[in-house]
């Protein structure tokens, strides 16, 4: 069947036809009273949502005596949910008649989880049940994930390294800041998930900025990339931090690679990574470089994706969270969907949460994917929240080709054709200080891939 719109107004098709809400009766006799029971139910793929309620005869009113309605508690059923893997995503008891559980909000007793599909189970607690039985009905309402545009920063330190500010703080100046998502990665300190505060509106990523002398890497997604202490002193220590973090799932990014005083100097052919970190903080010589690096990579084939962050310690001119955006087109909130978007491309990054936006497809495809030139050659670009003066070009692996140069403020919508096969991504470029600094990114994205026969 085909779904709702994606966040290009693409019509999605589904994988599966999902039920909603799905009701489950459950019958309980007295005899099972005193024991725990379990109900199967079958988690569809790609859900970011569940919804449970449940309702059953609780209480039973006797006849009216001269005005009085006796009121007789007479079933009582506790409820609970397990994962597949049979540990326990929480347990209300009986307090409770409806829950809600996702990989970013949970009810109360209930954790946070990836609701991944498979066999779940709800459970049944038989506390009091009356001697002839009673039926509890369960209703299941699964929120499907959809593509939407989050906005976040995948470097930040706290005061548990170099910042002035705890976790807790910076989160809140994240949302001030309009941002959707920050991942905490401090100097060699390890986060765990468990630890991260929750706040509506935000998602808190663990991860870890591996520090070195001779170059810095950003360790995302994992409480734990390594077990060893961070310091390494030889190729061989630097390999396996590295290859454990790949192998416990961390999406690794190369830090600032070509930063005045800690560039990133280790052979980056030898060791595993997802993203390159093009852009770090203020726009500035080293970001322009590792722009131009990242370039050349990509015009030798590489599909290696971008990332950016701001590096933020304490506020200063030039200096917040979300000075780089990373802007992610992902399937929900939760980290693993941010974190896997990353990986495939699907991002771009503006100098500020609110910097110019970017859609960009080449027929169903989005930045990151790759398509057959034989079959597709041209790109649909629509940017908006472009000012006076701002410049947009598309670069390829044979050069840039200015689109626009904006007159006023306003919006940009049109097309770009391929000639050969390579790729293809935007730039935007915006004069911040006109007189005094050359034309800078205001926006740079992923490219989208033309595969040659």
């Amino acid at each position: 069947m085909w779904g709702g719109r994606d966040a290009f107004g693409h019509q999605q098709k589904e994988s599966v036809t999902i039920e909603n809400p799905r009701t489950i009766q459950y019958f309980v006799s007295h005899e099972q009273e005193g024991a725990y029971l379990t109900l199967p139910f079958t988690m569809p793929p790609d859900t970011e949502s569940l919804l449970l309620t449940y309702r059953y005869e609780r209480h039973r009113e006797g006849a009216a005596k001269d005005g009085f309605v006796s009121r007789q508690e007479v079933n009582i059923i506790d409820l609970g949910l397990l994962a597949p893997d049979g540990t326990q995503a929480g347990a209300s008891g009986s307090d409770k008649t409806s829950i809600q559980v996702s990989e970013t909000d949970a009810t109360p007793g209930y954790r946070t989880c990836r609701l991944v599909p498979g066999e779940w189970r709800i459970l049944v607690g038989a506390y009091k049940v009356a001697p002839e039985g009673v039926t509890v009905t369960y209703e299941l309402t699964f929120t499907p994930k959809r593509l939407r545009l989050l906005k976040g920063d995948l470097h930040v330190h706290t005061l548990a390294s170099d910042g002035v500010l705890s976790v807790a703080e910076l989160a809140q100046h994240a949302l001030r800041h309009g941002l959707d998502f920050l991942a905490i990665t401090d100097h060699n300190q390890m986060v765990s998930s468990d630890s991260l505060p929750r706040l509506p509106g935000l998602t808190l990523i663990p991860g870890i900025e591996w520090t070195h002398f001779k170059g810095h890497a950003t360790f995302l997604g994992v409480d734990k990339p390594y077990d060893e202490p961070f310091f390494a002193n030889s190729p061989q220590e630097v390999q396996a931090r590295f290859e454990s973090a790949r192998a416990r799932g961390a999406l690794i990014a190369l830090a600032h690679p070509f930063d005045e005083l800690c560039p990133f100097t280790f052979d980056m052919n030898s060791l595993p990574y997802d993203c390159l970190e093009i852009w770090n903080g203020p726009m500035r010589m080293s970001n322009l470089q590792a722009l131009g690096f990242w370039n050349t990579l990509l015009a030798a084939g590489k599909k290696i994706p971008l990332c950016g962050g701001s590096d933020y310690h304490r506020s200063q001119l030039f200096l917040f969270p979300g000075g780089p955006t990373t802007c992610v087109y992902s399937m929900s909130a939760g980290p693993a969907d941010i974190l896997s978007a990353l990986r495939q491309g699907h991002a771009y990054l503006t100098f500020a949460p609110n910097g110019p936006t970017l859609e960009m497809t080449a027929g169903e495809a989005i930045m990151g994917d790759s398509v057959p030139f034989a079959k597709v050659k041209e790109i649909h670009i629509t940017a908006s929240g472009l000012l006076a003066g701002d410049v947009l070009q598309v670069v390829t692996g044979s050069g840039s080709t200015p689109l626009l140069k904006a007159e006023t403020d306003g919006k940009f919508e049109g097309t770009f054709r391929m000639e050969a096969a390579g790729f293809a991504r935007v730039e935007i470029l915006r004069s911040f200080a006109p007189g005094i600094l050359p034309l800078l990114p205001a926006l740079i994205s992923n490219p989208i891939y033309f595969d040659g026969e």
